[in-house]
C-alpha cells in the first residue's frame, strides 16, 4: 500500500537523516524511508546524501539495483 504524503523536492530535502530528522530517498517518484538502513547513518551512504531523488545514482551507479528497494517502507510520491 502506498503512502498518500506527496512532497516537492524541497519538502524531501527537508528528510536528510541530519539533525534528529529521518532520512528518506526517492527512487521513480517513490519516497523511501532508509533510515533504520544502518549504511544510511546521518543520511549519507557512499556519497549520495538522503533527502534527494537518488533515481539516476540507483538505476544506472548502484551495484544493487532495485531489489534494495523491496524491504524500505514507502512513506510517500515525489510531486511532478
Amino acid at each position: 500500500m502506498m503512502a498518500d504524503k506527496v512532497m516537492t523536492r524541497d519538502e524531501l530535502a527537508k528528510y536528510n537523516g541530519q539533525a534528529g530528522q529521518p532520512a528518506y530517498v526517492a527512487v521513480e517518484g517513490v519516497i523511501y524511508d532508509v533510515s533504520a538502513k544502518p549504511a544510511w547513518q546521518g543520511g549519507r551512504h557512499h556519497g549520495n546524501l538522503a533527502g534527494q531523488d537518488l533515481t539516476d545514482v540507483l538505476l544506472e551507479k548502484s551495484p544493487h539495483g532495485k531489489r534494495v528497494l523491496k524491504d524500505l517502507p514507502v512513506v510517500g510520491r515525489l510531486a511532478e
